[in-house]
């Protein structure tokens, strides 16, 4: 079977310093799969190199089957490859609907706009509710699943996220990624996270990248199990006990 995503010998570098270091990887399920490391690991930046943002210095990009090594993001929007950043960005002075619909602005069927809205209404319905408000007055949590809700409106192949927790409270790290195991269901998502603890509860997959290496992949078990190897490169975070991670999930705001 064709990989939906591969990279080959993947290589990104600021000046003479490597970032990304030789990745190879594929995904190819319908799955929500993670890639865990410390920071300045090189994970955001192979993301980033994947959508087009970045300039990679060797290696190959192929998305469904086909070559896009080397093109724009906005080429491999149109393609439906679509990435969330970290930071929770919105257009703070538009409404939630006019968020969402400069996520589905190559879309020009109004029938599927409005099927794609009445989506992603029903993963967050709190959207709906505070479709007219300004999104800058609202909570970093109802941002952040704003940003997801607009990547989803182009109803697209493949969905990588940046961070989706970052920043936000236990009682929205927790209805994120409530979200995500549901979109996963129908369409693959490929994230980015530090909060190795929930990514690797609710992840079928886990990948860990150290130094811009690939260094560990398999099923978020076996990756949780191997809580040696991984906690030499992650630090303290996986020696939370299973308990104190249920707690982080069920913590108000």
């Amino acid at each position: 079977m064709t990989p939906l995503l591969e990279t080959r010998e993947l290589t990104m570098r600021f000046g003479g310093v490597v970032a990304v270091d030789r990745v190879a990887f594929t995904l190819q399920e319908a799955e929500l799969r993670c890639v865990i490391g410390p920071n300045g690991a090189g994970k955001s930046t192979a993301f980033k190199t994947i959508v087009g943002l970045l300039h990679r210095a060797s290696g190959r990009i192929l998305f469904d089957g086909r070559e896009i090594t080397g093109l724009l993001s906005y080429q491999v929007l149109r393609l439906g490859l679509t990435y969330v950043p970290q930071g929770r960005i919105v257009f703070p002075q538009m409404t939630v609907l006019e968020n969402l619909e400069m996520g589905a602005y190559i879309e020009t069927d109004a029938l599927r706009m409005r099927e794609a809205l009445e989506r992603v209404y029903r993963l967050f319905p709190i959207l709906a509710e505070r479709q007219d408000q300004k999104a800058g007055t609202m909570s970093g949590g109802e941002q952040q699943m704003l940003a997801i809700a607009r990547a989803l409106m182009i109803n697209p192949k493949l969905i990588l996220l940046d961070e989706p927790s970052l920043g936000l409270s236990p009682k929205f790290t927790q209805a994120v990624y409530s979200a995500l195991s549901q979109v996963a269901d129908r369409i693959p998502m490929l994230l980015v996270e530090q909060n190795t603890v929930m990514a690797l509860m609710h992840c079928t997959r886990a990948a860990v990248m150290f130094g811009g290496e690939l260094v560990l992949e398999g099923t978020a078990a076996e990756v949780a199990d191997r809580e040696a190897l991984v906690a030499s490169y992650l630090g303290e975070e996986l020696a939370l006990t299973r308990e104190e991670a249920a707690l982080q999930g069920d913590g108000g705001p």
